[in-house]
């Protein structure tokens, strides 16, 4: 059949010569692979498709979908939004990139999540028309947000007592936990801090130093890692640490 649906590009393979194997995130079904033929032809008919395709990327399409089918096709395809400046302003397109492997690495399933995939687009969207304030502590509130969708946000509690987060348990704790995976006082008192923020723009309000952001990004790796099965580590986050 044939379906209408948004969708953001997560991932593509090049296929053959001409074509890609595209993984997207779609408002109806999910994640979903698509193979897409002719797309990266030199002629004028298929130029400047291919770019279409580009991770983070946000499309309308029509696509056949096939439930037995682990591959399906794509009918029609058109931006859905025009970003201004995610695809070429370097550091947002490094906190895209870090945005996107976490998501490579955490959707697994091709179930429709919808208001998961709102959540995704919205902060792409956010993300392409917000201030280097905002865009500096961006990637740890997409860590914190998104984990919530998978049911292992951190539950807020941080007290003057419960001060330290065991990042195996998730949660503020009292004592030091008998195995490495925790985070102190000061980067405990952040991370409440980002988990009071509702609204990307809320983010000007904390004012974080290179060293704090490096530990809690590594620290929310971790999170992750301890969380999700085969979560491996973040290739983007070096990368990332750099522009930032």
């Amino acid at each position: 059949m044939v379906h209408k649906t948004k969708g953001i590009v997560i991932r593509t393979v090049k296929y053959g010569e001409t074509s890609v194997i595209v993984s997207i995130y779609t408002e109806l079904f999910g994640i979903q692979s698509y193979i897409v033929n002719g797309v990266r032809i030199s002629s004028k008919k298929g130029s400047g498709k291919a770019n279409l395709f580009q991770p983070a990327a946000i499309l309308d399409l029509v696509v056949y979908h096939n439930e037995l089918k682990n591959i399906q096709r794509i009918k029609e395809f058109k931006w859905g939004y025009l970003y201004h400046y995610l695809f070429f302003d370097v550091i947002k397109n490094s906190v895209a990139l870090y945005m996107i492997e976490l998501l490579q690495k955490t959707l697994k399933q091709p179930e429709p999540n919808p208001d998961l995939f709102h959540f995704i687009e919205d902060a792409f969207l956010h993300l392409d028309i917000s201030d280097e304030t905002v865009v500096a502590n961006y990637p740890l509130f997409f860590a914190l947000q998104l984990s919530g969708f998978y049911g292992f946000r951190f539950s807020d509690t941080y007290s003057a007592k419960n001060n330290i987060i065991d990042l195996q348990e998730g949660e503020f704790v009292h004592e030091q936990p008998s195995h490495p995976y925790f985070l102190e006082q000061n980067h405990s008192f952040v991370t409440s801090q980002l988990l009071k923020v509702m609204q990307p723009n809320e983010l000007t309000e904390i004012r974080l130093n290179k060293e704090t952001r490096r530990v809690l990004l590594h620290a929310y790796e971790t999170y992750y890692a301890l969380h999700v099965q085969d979560f491996g580590t973040m290739k983007t986050l070096p990368v990332l640490q750099e522009v930032l």
